[in-house]
């Protein structure tokens, strides 16, 4: 399942959830466990607040009523509505932690998928920056570790789920945007490693490539970064020929080896001028081979004549 059809999923799952029929009654605990009644009266208690349209009364007796006993008929269905109505109140952190709750105590509830799409879309958003850490109109988003623990808890919830893989592919984004790049290399190849037949490992591998030209371009310009760059690029093209993001692995292809001749070229020149000869041939020569009849090739072919080679 792709990253948008997850979140399209997610979308409907507030409409497909109903709290039961307000036409139901409480049911019948003279045979109950104590706490199990008494999570049932509290859960038809935050109902009845529920339908009234008071939301802060009814998350407080939710969130009560799957406190007392997790085994209580509507136990379930009380942790997901808690979830529901603090997702739609806009306290998206709390609202992620409940649906964590729910994930871990009620694996065999029908909501359950549900759940964890919702959390998908919390996550996400809390690494887009969209998630604040106050309601109050400030500017400060979460730390990146708050982060980092909500996609990692998604991901263990379902660890072989398309679920599991979006998140890992997230973690990598995150890290990726806030430079990173050793931490979103390994999340990269984790994606890659443990979800080798999801869509997600195809785009995370054309990321790992990605990360070594950002490096490059922010003036890491060593042989060995534009190698790993290209060595990452490859293995892209051989696992994932026709991937969307073929032709501009290509692409990126042809311009590494551009500036891999222009690097070489750069260090002949350096040669050059500190009289180191013999040096400043073994690169040239390179040069020549490599960039044939292009601009850079003559030139390093004159410079070969200028040292008396011909």
């Amino acid at each position: 399942m792709s990253p948008r059809s997850l979140i399209a999923l997610a979308g409907t799952a507030a409409l497909l959830v109903s709290c039961g029929n307000k036409n139901e009654g409480p049911p019948l605990a003279s045979h109950a466990p104590k706490s199990n009644s008494e999570s049932e009266g509290i859960y038809w208690q935050a109902k009845k607040a529920d339908d009234a349209g008071d939301r802060e009364k009814a998350i407080k007796l939710y969130d009560e009523a799957a406190d007392r006993s997790v085994y209580a008929q509507n136990s379930a269905q009380a942790r997901f509505r808690q979830a529901q109505l603090l997702e739609q109140k806009g306290d998206l952190v709390n609202a992620f932690k409940a649906y964590q709750q729910f994930v871990v105590g009620y694996q065999g509830s029908g909501l359950y998928t549900k759940a964890l799409e919702r959390q998908v879309v919390i996550a996400d958003s809390a690494a887009n920056g969209v998630i604040k850490t106050s309601f109050l109109g400030l500017k400060s988003g979460l730390s990146r570790e708050k982060v980092v623990e909500m996609l990692e808890e998604v991901r263990n919830n379902a660890p072989k789920s398309a679920v599991a893989a979006h998140a890992q592919l997230s973690l990598g984004q995150l890290y990726e945007k806030q430079k990173k790049d050793k931490e979103a290399i390994e999340a990269y190849k984790k994606v890659v490693s443990d979800y080798q037949d999801r869509s997600e490992a195809a785009e995370a591998q054309f990321r790992v490539a990605r990360v070594y030209i950002n490096q490059a371009e922010r003036g890491n310009q060593n042989q060995a970064t534009i190698n790993l760059a290209r060595e990452a690029l490859q293995d892209y093209l051989n696992q994932y020929p026709n991937h969307h993001r073929a032709g501009e692995a290509r692409r990126l292809m042809a311009d590494l080896g551009g500036r891999s001749v222009q690097r070489s070229f750069d260090v002949a020149e350096f040669y050059l001028k500190t009289k180191e000869y013999e040096s400043a041939k073994v690169y040239y020569r390179e040069v020549v081979k490599r960039a044939g009849g292009n601009p850079l090739g003559q030139k390093a072919k004159s410079r070969l004549a200028e040292l008396g080679e011909h």
